[in-house]
């Protein structure tokens, strides 16, 4: 094993042929027990297991799923996920839009290592969508394809004649610089259909926002916000604020003078300050609200100046104001 993800547990150049089904439990245990990895963290060590289990099937070492080893009072047990299972699950919980089940490659990887997942994500968009029956749940398909143009072509162009009602952007935002993001969108969001929502997922500074809103993207989603919040770090039309700083120790100022939000409303940086330094959970609450506002806010801002064909103008003044050096 030479990759880095796992090079920590396992020791650099363990065989893989020699990894027993119990280093594999341990391994799963390590994963799932492991605090503050982020998503694109988890994504490349699951990534690893992945080879690792399926090295160990094809060596006949691996005869059925491990069992997650105890932890607490709770059994825990790997659940094979299919494409089909994921389109139960999620009809049963019944939210307004379903995502195909996708394989999202890490930054960076190979081309054979991009391909191959961008095909087996148009195979399995093809499974959810003939398994998905739920009329008042939208399917969205997700375009993959790594950081090579012709592969996302390719993702957008297949997705687009399987006539999904919208179109999820997956594999962005994995540790790429954000130039190298444009440029994949830029590439691949004209060959998706115009009259379908274009959905840039895991994707949530404000800058990254209206970049995207440049490109054609029409939905995001992103746990920065409320992550943020709950470490003390707020958005301003500025750029990002510390509110656990010292220097807001005697600030009574709102977080934005001009924002509506709750927080912005009742009560000031230094009591905010105050509660987060404290570890009050109603300090992360409120520098949560505002985050989720400041972001609706924008987005808000962005429509109408769309409406009132001045977008450019908007991207302007954003960045005129907008101090990038504290930027995410």
């Amino acid at each position: 094993i030479n990759s880095k993800a796992v090079l920590g547990f396992f020791g650099a150049g363990t065989p893989v042929q020699d990894i027993t089904l119990d280093d594999i439990d341990r391994f799963v245990a390590h994963l799932l027990n492991e605090r503050g990895n982020s998503g694109g963290t988890v994504n490349r060590k699951l990534s690893c297991l992945s080879r690792i289990l399926r090295t160990a099937f094809e060596r006949g070492k691996l005869e059925k799923m491990p069992k997650m080893p105890k932890r607490r009072e709770a059994e825990h047990r790997i659940r094979f996920l299919s494409p089909e299972e994921s389109m139960r699950i999620q009809q049963m919980l019944g939210s307004d839009i379903a995502m195909a089940f996708d394989v999202c490659s890490p930054y960076p990887c190979d081309y054979d290592t991009a391909k191959a997942a961008m095909e087996r994500t148009h195979r399995w968009a093809e499974r959810c969508k003939k398994y998905h029956t739920r009329e008042d749940q939208a399917l969205f398909g997700i375009v993959q394809g790594a950081f090579y143009k012709d592969l996302r072509i390719e993702s957008a162009k297949t997705l687009a004649d399987m006539d999904f009602p919208g179109y999820g952007i997956g594999g962005l935002s994995v540790g790429e610089p954000k130039p190298v993001m444009y440029e994949m969108l830029d590439e691949l969001v004209p060959y998706l259909p115009d009259d379908k929502p274009h959905y840039l997922m895991g994707v949530g500074t404000p800058d990254c926002l209206l970049e995207g809103v440049l490109r054609g993207v029409d939905m995001f989603d992103c746990v920065l916000a409320t992550r943020i919040a709950r470490n003390g770090t707020v958005f301003t039309k500025h750029g990002r604020m510390v509110i656990r700083n010292a220097e807001y120790a005697h600030d009574f100022r709102p977080i934005e003078e001009d924002c509506d939000c709750y927080a912005c409303r009742n009560h000031s940086r230094a009591y905010i300050r105050h509660l987060l330094k404290a570890g009050e959970i109603t300090g992360a609450r409120l520098a949560s609200i505002h985050n989720l506002r400041f972001l609706l806010r924008m987005m808000e801002d962005i429509r109408a100046a769309i409406a009132e064909d001045r977008l450019e103008e908007y991207r302007s003044d954003f960045y005129n104001r907008y101090d990038m050096s504290r930027n995410f």
